[in-house]
């Protein structure tokens, strides 16, 4: 802390009374891969096990024929 006149002067780690290490950037950036990694599997694994219905959304129909399929 210096003092110039009635001005008083605090350098960066007194005046935020600690120091910054930059912690909450790699939390942020790990949850943001963890949670890109796991809606891309919940996206992967829905439509991979999705019934084709030709585009359509039509799940009665693509469900009905592979009852028909299976028996």
């Amino acid at each position: 802390m210096e003092t110039r006149g009635q001005e008083v002067h605090l350098d960066k780690q007194e005046a935020r009374s600690g120091a910054t290490p930059g912690v909450v950037r790699y939390v942020l950036l790990i949850s943001l891969a963890l949670v890109i990694i796991a809606l891309s599997a919940i996206w992967l694994t829905g439509a991979l096990t999705t019934p084709e219905t030709g585009g359509h959304a039509d799940t009665q129909k693509a469900v009905a024929e592979q009852q028909d399929q299976a028996q």
